[in-house]
């Protein structure tokens, strides 16, 4: 059984919801069997022609990327839950629903009444499936290439605005990319009442988890744009243009690789701009979600202790916990912006004439499409084909380094004319003592420490309750309190693992978190005009 899915470099272990397991032969007698590794069986056949494996699958996860079993549908990611035999993956392969006739079934496979079809294992794992009395589908149309557009959870979609928007940021992407991988696409939606937010890859489709359902067409539709850009994105890279690591996948341990920056960073960035390429984002928009990343990048110490290159291959390691405070960085959000200032450094060697569309749509052509992984040296070797220059100290001091982000950043930020600004944050709790918190009840919990800042010099951690300043209770209002205390010697009252704590914050007097973001020229050349418009396009 895999144990690990696409899309998510991390293991996942699914044989751990397995109970029941049994083995029969033609005629119907249990075989005997035994376990040789943590989600590999080894079985007696006693020279049976056919086997037959039984089991129980516990599925109560709801995500983009498990398998859901409720009174209302049956959700599936075969690769949680489908077993497999070296000797048998290239095989077709099918997968037959035992449902109620009133179920529909949303999925990117053949299918022929309730039986689903895939030519091998592979591409059986990659396409999920939902089954359901009370799916909503529409569909739009774009190059001659259908896309679906199924709902689980909701009673009522705005079809007409999706395929409008959908069908912009599409046309785009496929305009950039000249063709797409597969002759038909799914998007797969789960609803849910409860906050969500998480999008799943796979070759002809993907699946996105939203909610709660009452925002997804109103101040939740900017995320759902933005998840569905992204994952389309990944159609082509990712589920084409793949890391030499991963071509082809193996389900059985991890696959290690440090080019996280290219399947994560480059989606990230270019999921977003292609909102803004197409229209469906106007200027302002976009800048909300870029100023995302780059707050993100500034908040996190990790950036001055571990590259991007190391994170990748190190989520299979902590996976996509926080981990020790400022050990690692993200690879969405590093890779965004190295992909951002590759793409105008791009730009600037070649006068506007190419940019990341032009290194991603090769990469497409002459790796992808000839059955080949992508390689560091062949990212690399590409860049230098389209600019004809040499970037190995870019890829040394970024991809590899820990050098500040702020030179490559504001170089690239000019050539466009824009500036990189930051001002000291507007709570005094995150400016004057360097602590992100969330309110947790009447009290706030400590999510970020600044490293070197007031709060983390007089002593807290990291989940610290603060319950109180200078002895007044916080009563849902800290930065009230800190403001008042400003030009007297603070103490913070703290509630750590069950023992009541009393902190002296050291008076330090320079500003913390800042607050990111890029802002225009105020009297920008002609060259960066052209530039920008060049850039949006």
């Amino acid at each position: 059984m895999p144990t690990w899915r696409p899309g998510r470099y991390e293991l996942g272990n699914f044989v751990k919801n397995v109970r029941h397991f049994q083995v029969f032969g033609s005629s119907k007698k249990p075989l005997s069997f035994k376990k040789s590794h943590k989600a590999v069986w080894e079985v007696q056949t006693k020279g049976e022609e056919s086997i037959r494996v039984v089991y129980q699958y516990y599925a109560k996860d709801l995500n983009a990327g498990s398998s859901f079993l409720s009174e209302d549908q049956m959700y599936v990611n075969p690769v949680n839950c489908f077993v497999f035999t070296d000797e048998t993956t290239e095989m077709p392969i099918e997968c037959l629903l035992n449902i109620p006739k009133n179920y529909q079934i949303a999925c990117n496979l053949v299918q022929k009444g309730n039986t689903l079809s895939a030519p091998d294992f592979q591409t059986m794992v990659d396409s999920p499936f939902i089954a359901s009395p009370s799916l909503l589908h529409d569909e739009y149309e774009v190059g001659g290439i259908k896309f679906h557009l199924w709902f689980q959870g909701m009673e009522e979609v705005d079809f007409e605005r999706l395929k409008k928007d959908f069908s912009a940021f599409t046309q785009k992407q496929l305009e950039k990319f000249v063709e797409f991988p597969v002759n038909e696409y799914h998007f797969l939606f789960q609803i849910t009442s409860y906050r969500a937010y998480h999008g799943v890859e796979h070759h002809a489709s993907t699946v996105i988890l939203l909610g709660p359902t009452y925002s997804v067409f109103k101040n939740g539709y900017v995320d759902l744009l933005g998840v569905s850009s992204h994952e389309l994105y990944h159609t082509w890279n990712v589920k084409a243009i793949r890391s030499i690591e991963m071509f082809p996948y193996n389900f059985k341990e991890e696959n290690f690789s440090e080019l996280g920056y290219i399947c994560e960073g480059v989606t990230t960035y270019q999921g977003d701009l292609f909102l803004l390429k197409s229209g469906v984002f106007d200027w302002n928009q976009y800048k909300i979600e870029f100023n995302q990343q780059l707050q993100k990048h500034f908040d996190n110490p990790g950036r001055f202790n571990y590259s991007v290159a190391e994170s990748s291959f190190d989520t299979w390691l902590d996976g996509y916990e926080a981990g020790a405070p400022g050990r690692k960085v993200s690879i969405y959000t590093e890779g965004c912006l190295l992909a951002f200032a590759t793409d105008i450094r791009i730009r600037r060697a070649t006068k506007d004439k190419y940019g990341l569309d032009e290194l991603m749509k090769r990469l497409y052509f002459d790796y992808a499409l000839h059955g080949k992984g992508v390689s560091e040296a062949d990212y690399k070797a590409e860049i230098a084909n389209i600019t004809g220059e040499d970037w190995t100290e870019l890829f040394t001091d970024y991809f590899h380094g820990t050098k500040a982000y702020e030179i490559i950043l504001a170089d690239a930020l000019e050539y466009i004319g824009m500036e990189l600004s930051h001002i000291p944050s507007p709570k005094y709790s995150e400016a004057k003592l360097g602590i992100k918190t969330m309110p947790e009840g009447q009290n706030f919990k400590v999510m970020s420490v600044f490293t070197g800042g007031t709060a983390d010099m007089g002593g807290i951690m990291l989940e610290d309750d603060i319950i109180a300043v200078n002895g007044n209770a916080c009563q849902g209002e800290l930065d009230q309190w800190l403001e008042l205390c400003d030009n007297v010697e603070k103490t913070l009252l703290v509630q750590r693992k069950g023992k009541i704590i009393e902190l002296r914050l050291p008076e330090l007097q320079r500003s913390f978190f800042n607050v990111y973001s890029i802002v225009e020229m105020k009297n920008p050349t002609n060259a960066q005009v052209k530039a920008l418009e060049a850039w949006k396009k």
